[in-house]
């Protein structure tokens, strides 16, 4: 099931995406006399994702093909949702990767960091360049969203855990970051530094997570793609990983890496593209 955040009368609301047309949670409860949240966030807060999927599953994909409906061309995507309790990341979690940044394979564990939510936006909102540093990146990456608070996961358990994926793009401030590697922090947490959507597609349509292909693509050409499969630390043990340091709740989104990133200036377009999943796209300005 494909769940989104899009925008009706300047309001940000739950929709199913089905037959590449968006359903709104509203008219869904109306039809079928449910009371599931209009607020994605909250439907995972509450833990209603499964009930949902599971209505969908067994007759709401026939039923939907009936209700009003926004068409694929007038969907305008919101970011999933606005303010996350956890934005985490993984550095350096692609070989090639590892070894282009440091010159030598990845430690043990991985390198990682946080996010504030003041840096979160969504499908064509534009990336906004600080005016005094000259280069940021921009990296197309798997996103996990948590669909239930947990803590200490064993690594074979952890899909157990997860509602679903989704695309992401990480931003850095390189010339901050190339000053000293404890700078990372500084350099990913500025403003619009992070763009997630257009939608997350739950957990069970994956049975092979593995065979996802990521690219990152700037101005509508491939630079840098690779597989899941090629990741050092894969989804699961991340997720394990992460859970053994802090309680993972509903919403909390984890970044799994990219396959490589790209310089953007003003005027570049960056775009995530992963199968399955609808391109996240941002334009870039100063």
């Amino acid at each position: 099931m494909k769940l989104a955040t899009v925008k009706v009368n300047g309001e940000e609301t739950a929709a199913i995406i089905s037959d590449n047309q968006a359903i709104l949670m509203q008219t869904i409860n109306e039809l079928e006399s449910k009371d599931w949240s209009t607020d994605l966030f909250q439907i995972l807060q509450k833990e209603q994702l499964t009930e949902i999927n599971l209505w969908y599953k067994e007759e709401g994909q026939k039923k939907l093909r009936h209700f009003p409906h926004i068409s694929d061309e007038k969907i305008s995507y919101a970011p999933l949702y606005r303010s996350p309790r956890k934005i985490l990341g993984v550095g350096m979690n692609y070989l090639e990767k590892a070894i282009e940044l440091s010159g030598k394979p990845p430690e043990e564990e991985p390198v990682i960091f946080m996010k504030p939510d003041t840096s979160l936006i969504g499908p064509e909102e534009v990336i906004k360049l600080p005016s005094q540093f000259g280069k940021v990146t921009a990296e197309a990456e798997l996103g996990i969203i948590i669909g239930k608070t947990c803590k200490n996961v064993k690594e074979q358990d952890a899909y157990s855990v997860v509602a679903g994926f989704t695309t992401t793009l990480d931003m850095t401030a390189k010339d901050i970051h190339a000053k000293n590697p404890r700078y990372l922090q500084r350099s990913k947490s500025f403003d619009t530094f992070f763009s997630f959507g257009p939608y997350f597609i739950t957990a069970d349509e994956f049975p092979e997570i593995k065979d996802l292909t990521v690219e990152t693509v700037l101005n509508g050409e491939v630079h840098h793609h690779n597989v899941v499969a090629n990741m050092i630390y894969p989804p699961d043990w991340i997720v394990s990983f992460f859970s053994h340091i802090m309680t993972l709740y509903p919403g909390d989104i984890i970044m799994t890496g990219t396959p490589g990133s790209v310089v953007i200036r003003d005027g570049d377009v960056v775009e995530c593209h992963i199968d399955r999943f609808k391109s996240l796209q941002n334009p870039v300005s100063v």
